[in-house]
């Protein structure tokens, strides 16, 4: 058994090329590995982090991690896992969801023995030229055959000649950075075989890739934070134990071997258990449990599991509500509390039953709240109106 083998299995789809990247291991060489996220919101999720967990086995075996925030590639945006196009984000937006982009990636990688960049660093010195030579690398029909574009033309989707730019710029990435492997999910596949097609017009050698399994969101879909479906690296304890515990059962094995460090052996165990008919609830709460103590520690892992025991379990409030101004009606209350992005997301809460007043459902928007009462926004929000 290869010393290596869970590093290049344990959320692994597929590497490419193995026994070249299984013998640059065995070498002694310090390789340099790359990853790069794009700031598509503020928070990095769980999803995401096991790609930087990845990145600190290989920072912990000796080699050089290059985390890279594509402040430049997020402008152009990246269509790999949408059946739509992904518009374009403002520059302000960009500047708004890369400020703790590093911090959060701290959390995970030692950034002392990192290297650390915005992609902008190097894709904004490109000229039309270089741009130029980067297309000519590549042919219209390569672009087509990916799945999701092909089944947007068959549709008659847009697809726009934007799209066509972003896997050159994030191949020009790993030429910037002279990655020796690059990391990433599977659905960015065809950007990652570009970085090995782009650094050979470059004269490097081609990196080798390994792509990682996605993970679903709390809702069964793929985790997308346009989707709000997802756990976040920089969610509240509380917050982050009742969105794993609010997962589907058939996840849990999933979510344990993807998102969390928890031994193999262990998780077997696990599996083993809920197939002989372990309540799932009961391993939920370890999986909830671990996941905040990898963010978070082992003591605020232990006062979330209480806190969600003693809201859910036994029907009380939790011990710390927060209290905020009471505004024109409900819908104003919470959206100005910051727990709701929207009034037309707080509207759609009440319509689907999702908030309480004083434990009892409220189904008109106008609702007027008065002080003390307490308002429950979905299974895991609390507020206290002042």
């Amino acid at each position: 058994m290869s010393d290596f083998q869970e590093l290049l299995t344990r959320g692994v789809e597929e590497v490419i090329d193995q026994q070249h990247l299984e013998s640059a291991l065995t070498s002694g060489k310090k390789l340099r590995v790359k990853l790069g996220i794009d700031p598509t919101s503020p928070h990095i999720h769980i999803g995401r982090a096991g790609a930087l967990w990845k990145l600190r086995d290989f920072q912990e075996l000796g080699h050089q991690v290059v985390f890279i925030v594509g402040d430049f590639t997020g402008l152009i945006a990246d269509s790999s896992d949408k059946d739509s196009e992904r518009p374009m984000m403002t520059e302000k937006q960009v500047e708004e969801n890369i400020k703790t982009y590093f911090a959060q990636a701290a959390k995970i990688i030692d950034p002392d023995k990192a290297e650390m960049h915005y992609n902008s660093e190097w894709l904004k010195k490109l000229g039309a030229v270089e741009i130029g030579k980067l297309a000519d690398l590549f042919s219209m029909h390569e672009f087509e055959a990916r799945e999701n574009i092909s089944r947007r033309l068959k549709a008659g989707k847009r697809v726009s000649l934007r799209e066509l730019l972003y896997p050159l710029f994030q191949g020009f990435d790993s030429v910037a950075v002279k990655a020796d492997i690059e990391l990433g999910g599977t659905d960015q596949k065809f950007n990652l075989l570009a970085g090995r097609t782009i650094q050979k017009a470059y004269g490097q050698e081609p990196q080798d890739i390994i792509t990682r399994t996605l993970m679903e969101g709390t809702d069964g879909r793929k985790m997308s934070s346009s989707w709000g479906n997802v756990i976040n690296i920089t969610d509240e304890p509380g917050d982050m134990f009742g969105k794993a515990m609010s997962i589907g059962d058939e996840l849990i094995v999933k979510y344990f071997k993807l998102g969390t460090r928890v031994p193999l052996a262990e998780i077997e165990e696990f599996e083993k258990g809920l197939g002989d008919g372990a309540n799932p609830k009961d391993v939920k709460v370890k999986l909830a449990f671990e996941l905040v103590n990898m963010y978070h520690g082992k003591e605020e892992a232990r006062k979330a599991k209480d806190e969600f025991e003693k809201v859910f379990s036994e029907g009380k409030n939790p011990e710390e509500i927060r209290e905020v101004e009471n505004k024109d009606d409900i819908t104003q209350t919470i959206v100005a509390a910051g727990v709701i992005t929207s009034n037309s997301e707080a509207k759609r809460l009440i319509d689907q039953k999702a908030v309480k007043v004083n434990y009892k459902v409220i189904d008109d928007w106008g609702y007027k709240l008065k002080k003390g009462d307490i308002v429950k926004i979905g299974p895991r929000k609390f507020l206290r109106i002042k």
